[in-house]
């Protein structure tokens, strides 16, 4: 599972010109599912968001995690995280789970994320989408339960 995640102030996603989804001081997740992720690879990509330090304390420092912000999680699915490029210029998608099964475990993950964080906003699986998003900071991270990066 990969996920790039970005501490944002605002941000929402729309589908057919309508806001499906929307939330203010938190975190985007654009979260790809590859063929052979489990629960424990959603479980652990959820523990590493949760427990991430990059919102500022009262000192200003990156200290605290969305749960001690009490800020707000949008999770968008974006299989072409695992688009493989290594050979020529058209991305390969071999490594991407199948719709089915990445839609599983992307549900699992909002599922779960919403124990942690008081409000968590959603895309539309296997939906064209529009993202919008302010970074603050800007503040992004990489994460792979394989732990590649």
């Amino acid at each position: 599972m990969r996920a790039v995640i970005q501490r944002v102030l605002r941000a929402c996603v729309r589908v057919e010109d309508e806001t499906v989804g929307e939330i203010s001081d938190g975190l985007v997740v654009l979260l790809g599912i590859a063929r052979d992720d489990t629960e424990t690879d959603a479980e652990y990509m959820l523990e590493k968001i949760m427990g991430l330090r990059i919102f500022d304390d009262a000192d200003g420092r990156m200290n605290n995690s969305i749960i001690e912000k009490k800020g707000s999680l949008l999770v968008v699915s974006q299989f072409t995280l695992y688009g493989d490029v290594r050979r020529g210029r058209r991305p390969s998608w071999i490594q991407a789970a199948e719709p089915e099964r990445a839609e599983q475990l992307y549900e699992f993950f909002v599922r779960e994320a919403k124990r942690f964080v008081p409000h968590v906003a959603t895309g539309e699986f296997r939906r064209m989408m529009e993202v919008e998003l302010v970074n603050d900071g800007p503040v992004t991270i990489l994460l792979d339960s394989r732990k590649l990066f």
